[in-house]
């Protein structure tokens, strides 16, 4: 297990699906969560593919591109690409910096209600393209102690993606989020125990063309897990949770709703495997995060796996 740690530290990056004005924030629960998710401790170029399914749906009104539909039902299938550099630079002794892109190509489809002449229409809108590019400009991590990091970033969500005016369907939000995280991350490299936790908070600009402005939202998500050696390499077997919430209410003329605070709180397990390939580290995750009280937001669950290779 003494190696556990250099082969499961590869990186982290969030993605992109709907918007807090659409039923969820930029923010995804899952996106950093592990210690699969912690800023590289020494030198190296990671690239990492996500592939995120996400289900969701919500009988009330809901603020959505300038629409206000009713039973609304969405699923997305997300394919992000993450680029980290971790260059061989240490701000001081046990300090690293890393940097971080993911590129996320999504796939939306929204079925809704609109009412229309006194009675409601079913309506499917669908759309596939660039999503809400994600840049961590700053990753930092600091060996507090032999199996304990600690962990800062800031999230960039740019509004790359496509987005249209009374379309259910977008593959971006149209507005800018920042989200500056903290993480907790103690490995046992004798015992294999991973216990972790990321807290961030989520600050959005306005939607320009909806005059809609959602709510700043506080994330926090945490693993539990054993890391075993297996087939030369190492698995883990664990639990994830997750609570998100709206620190502040959702505003602008836009938001027709008033403050439509919205909250969830989920929990799934979760599977890992890293193991050395053709001399690189290989790191597999995969989880199943499912909402067990959602408030104001589409309710479903999440299906992550995440594939990086480590140079």
């Amino acid at each position: 297990m003494k190696t556990a740690m250099s082969l499961i530290l590869c990186l982290a990056a969030g993605a992109s699906a709907f918007a807090d004005e659409g039923g969820t924030g930029h923010y995804l629960p899952g996106s950093m969560a592990s210690v699969g998710d912690g800023t590289p401790s020494s030198p190296m170029f990671v690239a990492r593919l996500n592939e995120i399914y996400l289900r969701g749906s919500i009988h009330e009104e809901l603020p959505m591109a300038g629409l206000g539909p009713l039973n609304v039902h969405a699923q997305s299938l997300v394919t992000g690409l993450t680029l980290a550099w971790r260059p061989d630079l240490d701000l001081a002794e046990g300090l690293s910096y890393a940097m971080s892109a993911t590129v996320p190509y999504v796939w939306v489809e929204v079925q809704a209600d609109l009412p229309a002449g006194g009675t409601n229409i079913r309506r499917t809108d669908e759309v596939t393209g660039l999503g809400d590019i994600v840049l961590l400009p700053l990753m930092v991590g600091y060996a507090a102690a032999r199996d304990l990091q600690l962990d800062a970033r800031v999230a960039l969500y740019a509004p790359t993606g496509d987005y249209e005016v009374g379309r259910l369907a977008n593959a971006g939000k149209n507005y800018w989020t920042v989200d500056p995280t903290l993480g907790l991350l103690y490995l046992g490299k004798e015992n294999g125990i991973e216990v972790s936790a990321f807290a961030g908070l989520g600050i959005n600009t306005e939607n320009p063309d909806t005059d809609y402005h959602s709510g700043t939202a506080f994330h926090l998500d945490g693993t539990v897990a054993q890391h075993f050696p297996l087939l030369g390499g190492f698995a883990g077997v664990g639990l994830e949770g997750f609570w998100y919430t709206q620190v502040a209410g959702d505003s602008g003329d836009g938001a027709f709703l008033g403050d439509f605070k919205g909250r969830t709180v989920g929990l799934g397990p979760v599977l890992s495997f890293a193991a050395k390939v053709g001399g690189k580290d290989l790191v597999v995750e995969f989880k199943w995060l499912d909402e067990l009280d959602t408030v104001h937001r589409l309710e479903g669950s999440y299906f992550w796996l995440k594939v990086a290779l480590r140079f």
